[in-house]
């Protein structure tokens, strides 16, 4: 499932579109995760792109009439692409602009969504509930320490709930948690301030590290703009079981933990 980074990657390579208005609005599936709204057409046609932001890991394009939720799913891609490059099998949603550019939903799994959210998208459920944004200011070892005092639950998964702190997922959950030496099944109420301190601080530098490599391409994703990400290169330890640990050698271990492949090395990330 693409995450934070690769959502951002996707957002940025979209700006481009900025600016630009809707000339037609195309529904090839509607049945994605929820259904595709069938009013779009009339919403959107000769409407101006405003701006491109996004929360956790979705995309929200605000248009003249309101804003649109995208989300990328397990399989998804948005593809800014010309207009007269013909749809393919997976091509299910796309949005056309006077400019002849076109914003493409490509999902082979349908897990992704195309959601209206009005003029006010803070309020949607899907975004209300979200907790801070792991590289805003307010996100600091401090306030992660004081969030998890009464949380018993692995400190990985507390650290991928996002009603905690969004967009830390299950790839980049593991890579800070090696990088801040912390064991992925360790209480979360276990952790002092310090380890809260160096957690956080490896979470922002692993994601801003992921961001500058474009993100990671595993199986299905690739930038707007059809390039690949490379920050798999860089793994320390998230699919690489039974290699050797980059630090001191110790062969990479995993474990299913929320019903998720978690990866760890049990020198350097002892309990």
């Amino acid at each position: 499932m693409p995450e934070l980074p690769e959502v951002e990657v996707t957002r940025r390579g979209l700006v481009p579109l900025l600016g630009q208005v809707v000339a037609q609005v195309i529904v090839r599936q509607p049945s994605m995760r929820w259904p595709i709204p069938d009013h779009l057409q009339q919403t959107l046609v000769d409407k101006k792109l405003l701006e491109l932001s996004r929360r956790g890991k979705y995309i929200i394009a605000r248009f003249e009439s309101g804003a649109l939720i995208l989300h990328l799913g397990m399989s998804g891609r948005l593809c800014l692409l010309q207009c007269d490059i013909q749809p393919e099998k997976h091509d299910h949603f796309d949005i056309h602009f006077t400019d002849g550019r076109v914003m493409r939903l490509r999902d082979p799994r349908r897990f992704g969504a195309v959601l209206w959210a009005g003029l006010d998208p803070a309020t949607h459920a899907l975004l209300s509930v979200l907790g801070p944004e792991p590289l805003d200011d307010v996100f600091t070892g401090t306030w992660l320490y004081s969030q998890i005092r009464t949380r018993s639950s692995c400190i990985k998964n507390v650290i991928m709930d996002s009603h905690l702190v969004v967009g830390v997922g299950n790839i980049y959950a593991s890579e800070s948690l090696f990088r801040a030496r912390i064991h992925p099944e360790k209480a979360a109420n276990q952790l002092g301030l310090p380890e809260c301190e160096r957690l956080v601080a490896e979470i922002k530098a692993t994601l801003h590290d992921a961001l500058q490599a474009g993100g990671s391409s595993l199986r299905d994703f690739f930038g707007a703009d059809g390039n690949p990400g490379y920050f798999q290169q860089e793994y320390f330890v998230y699919g690489r079981t039974g290699q050797p640990c980059k630090i001191c050698g110790t062969p990479i271990l995993s474990i299913r933990l929320g019903q998720r492949s978690t990866f760890y090395c049990p020198h350097c990330q002892k309990r």
